[in-house]
């Protein structure tokens, strides 16, 4: 067959004279950055991991490393969460797009659920729902990210924040678990580390990595030091049901006299249902600190150029909380 391309049509895309360059080659740049973070991701370590195993060994493997309880069979959710989901779905009233924020029902509903460990009530303007608690951390490491600023993390802890802090071109600094003191947070590093620059402490507890249970005593040492500091507190509270021992879960909130805080939770440890993808960011905020800043307004306009947890689901959350 006859080609109608001239010479130079058929060198266009080529290296040669005449070449075109492509603009994308340009995107490149921002490739680098992408690596770095995703490579510390669960995901991204496990997937390394598990490539390398011989599958045909003696002995099974059994993955330790994702907080996914949905890999044993015995571990499924209760029924009223299956049911709340088939009612959802069968009633054809939520197969739409749900609001920014979303759904009224279940931001109440969970602004509810979480005051019952609080000495105040949260209203459901103070929720906003996310598509599970790690775009909860997204958007509030995006909200806070500013040129030259930073972020103090605990270490040992969660990747995902590393490696959204990194993609944000905000400086992580870190503060050591005290493995001696029942992994509790090092504040005096805390207070060596922080300067004008300081956005945001993250606290994870209970703890992930190392699953211990912060006393109402440490955590108001953390509130003051925070308070002391200028810097709010971003609370990740995803397995407050996960609380063993003697040591109860007590909500960091209770200190939002003292200190603003921004939790974040969702429902996939507790109701055993990670792949549902729901989650929350609660401003615990009690002084209008956070308001004032309009951070509010900031979480609300991140949150209109991303997406929004399944409205079927949302809905789920007003039923069985």
């Amino acid at each position: 067959m006859r080609s109608d391309k001239s010479p130079e049509m058929e060198g266009n895309g080529g290296a040669g004279a005449g070449a075109t360059e492509w603009r994308i080659s340009r995107a490149s740049a921002r490739g680098a950055p992408l690596a770095d973070a995703g490579s510390m991701s669960i995901r991204a370590v496990l997937g390394r991991v598990f490539s390398s195993v011989d599958e045909s060994g003696p002995r099974p493997m059994l993955m330790l490393g994702s907080g996914d309880p949905t890999g044993c069979a015995c571990f499924r959710p209760p029924p009223e969460a299956e049911d709340a989901i088939v009612d959802a779905l069968r009633s054809g009233e939520h197969n739409g797009y749900s609001p920014t924020v979303g759904v009224l029902s279940a931001r109440r509903a969970i602004a509810e659920y979480l005051s019952r460990d609080l000495p105040y009530q949260l209203s459901p303007d103070d929720i906003y729902l996310t598509a599970g608690c790690c775009q909860a951390i997204d958007v509030m490491i995006s909200v806070l990210a500013q040129p030259g600023s930073n972020i103090l993390l605990p270490k040992p802890g969660f990747p995902l924040y590393e490696s959204r802090t990194m993609f944000s071109n905000l400086e992580a600094r870190h503060f050591n678990l005290i493995p001696d003191r029942g992994w509790e947070a090092d504040l005096e590093s805390v207070e060596a580390l922080a300067d004008e620059n300081t956005v945001a402490m993250v606290i994870v507890n209970p703890s992930n990595p190392c699953g211990s249970v912060y006393s109402h005593d440490h955590l108001a040492k953390i509130a003051e030091t925070a308070r002391k500091l200028g810097i709010i507190i971003i609370a990740d509270e995803v397995y407050d049901h996960l609380a063993f021992g003697n040591k109860p879960f007590i909500p960091m909130g209770i200190f939002a006299d003292m200190v603003p805080v921004i939790t974040v939770g969702s429902i996939s440890k507790r109701w055993l249902v990670p792949g549902w993808r729901l989650g929350w960011i609660a401003m615990c905020d009690l002084n209008c600190i956070l308001k004032e800043a309009k951070v509010d307004k900031s979480i609300e306009s991140y949150i209109n150029i991303t997406n929004d947890p399944a409205t079927f689901i949302q809905v789920y959350a007003f039923t069985i909380y």
